[in-house]
């Protein structure tokens, strides 16, 4: 079951971090150019981070990240700003059209900006989910990441936390109150940027216009890692996986329904581990809090206190894994959301398994329910309808008061009295066989 689960996690990470290759022409000049389009959201991490990997690997000669973004998560853009910053490949912004927020921070940790005519830059300042200012703290790391990258640019670090503060104001650049946001002709003036007219002329810029172009594009793998952290699959998964548990809980040995369990959690936590949302110490706290459980349900009579701190740390491992290094109020609250979906989910489908299950003619047949009566290869059976007994008679060989023991044509019978005791010796006839009452009536009160 390991092994299973082992090989998926295995084949997903294969497929975020890509195969090993070796270079693919020494001899040849390769640009990798890179997308960054729509909302800059904490999958787009693994994948700009494979891309350089990858660039690396092929000896290239530069990364040009093609930017087109309204902007994002301050997280996701931060992990990427490091990863731009750590790469041995020298990396290059294509601002084709707009820069904003999360986007004008990754375009800072590159080694230089090329603009199309028309495009913008700037507007960095956090929001919620709801456009409202984040709180102080969020934009305090964001403006102090903003003037750091641009004082290790060489650039005027007051332009970038202008961009993250509307408090602060440039003489004949933005007044107080006002974010600023640059055009291609105002960042070149500034030094922010060069104007370049199309992706052609940023390579002959670059002095690379000979270079083989290789178009990097989201692979299957990195699909799934964004599915299985989607708000709506994730309550899903949580669900499987409790249930999951839960049954292997109860039942003796290791089973399907323990490995669709563990196999669950694993594309939770890993997909969630790879985005950069949890992190060890929240899987090692929901672990711990699994264990207690199991302790308290198999080894501590009742329910208490290891139960109670068991339940604790699966929900705040769970909790904490579904935020970033810099949650917003919109982040608890879908974390808030997913856990509430997920306890729902739960309810709904335990109380039809618990309502459907017992019904299922396959489980009976198996032996996980016992239905009314069992033949003798699946289990004890009290006794066997025998309607071919009515109309039989016998000797009482006991006193019926009113039951006792009877012998119909050499076979020992326990039988009833209809009504009256019955002394032994008296002849009876069986009258009634209702599965293990067999049911008499003397022949001298049949003669009367």
């Amino acid at each position: 079951m390991f092994r299973i689960i082992n090989t998926v996690v295995a084949v997903v990470l294969i497929g975020v971090v890509g195969f090993p290759s070796v270079a693919l022409c020494q001899d040849e000049e390769f640009v990798f150019r890179v997308p960054v389009n729509g909302v800059v959201e904490l999958g787009l991490a693994p994948f700009i981070e494979r891309s350089i990997q990858a660039a690396q690997r092929a000896n290239a000669s530069a990364i040009v990240l093609d930017i087109d973004t309204p902007g994002g998560r301050v997280d996701a853009a931060e992990r990427i700003a490091d990863a731009i910053q750590d790469s041995p490949v020298p990396v290059y912004a294509f601002v084709n059209r707009r820069a904003f927020s999360a986007g004008a921070l990754i375009c800072l940790a590159t080694e230089g900006i090329y603009m199309r005519p028309g495009s913008v830059i700037g507007a960095a300042t956090p929001v919620d989910g709801g456009g409202n200012k984040a709180p102080e703290k969020i934009v305090s790391a964001m403006r102090s990441e903003m003037r750091a990258l641009a004082e290790s640019r060489g650039l005027d670090p007051k332009v970038a936390e202008a961009m993250v503060d509307e408090s602060i104001a440039i003489p004949e650049l933005i007044e107080s109150g006002k974010l600023l946001t640059l055009t291609t002709e105002e960042a070149v003036g500034l030094g922010y940027g060069k104007e370049t007219d199309d992706f052609d002329s940023l390579l002959n810029d670059l002095g690379l216009s000979s270079a083989t172009v290789k178009h990097m594009e989201v692979n299957w793998a990195e699909r799934l890692v964004r599915f299985f952290s989607h708000p709506v699959v994730a309550p899903f998964l949580l669900s499987l996986g409790f249930l999951g548990l839960i049954a292997e809980i109860k039942t003796p040995t290791v089973g399907l329904a323990g490995l669709a369990g563990l196999l669950s959690l694993s594309l939770f936590f890993g997909s969630h581990l790879i985005l950069g949302l949890a992190g060890w110490e929240d899987l090692l706290i929901f672990g711990a809090g699994v264990l207690f459980l199991t302790a308290e349900v198999l080894l501590i009579p009742g329910f208490g206190f290891f139960g109670l701190i068991g339940i604790i740390g699966m929900v705040v491992g769970i909790y904490m894994s579904l935020l970033g290094s810099m949650p917003t109020v919109e982040d608890s609250s879908n974390a808030v959301g997913i856990l509430s979906a997920t306890l729902l989910l739960i309810i709904i489908i335990g109380w039809a398994i618990l309502r459907k299950l017992p019904k299922s003619a396959r489980l009976y047949r198996t032996g996980i329910f016992l239905n009314t009566r069992t033949d003798k290869s699946t289990g004890y059976e009290s006794a066997h309808p025998r309607p071919e007994l009515v109309g039989r008679e016998g000797i009482a060989i006991t006193d019926l008061r009113p039951s006792g023991v009877g012998i119909f044509e050499d076979e020992r019978i326990d039988i009833v009295s209809e009504s009256e005791w019955i002394e032994q010796g008296t002849p009876v006839r069986i009258v009634a066989a209702e599965g293990y009452r067999h049911v008499v009536r003397s022949l001298a009160e049949e003669g009367e």
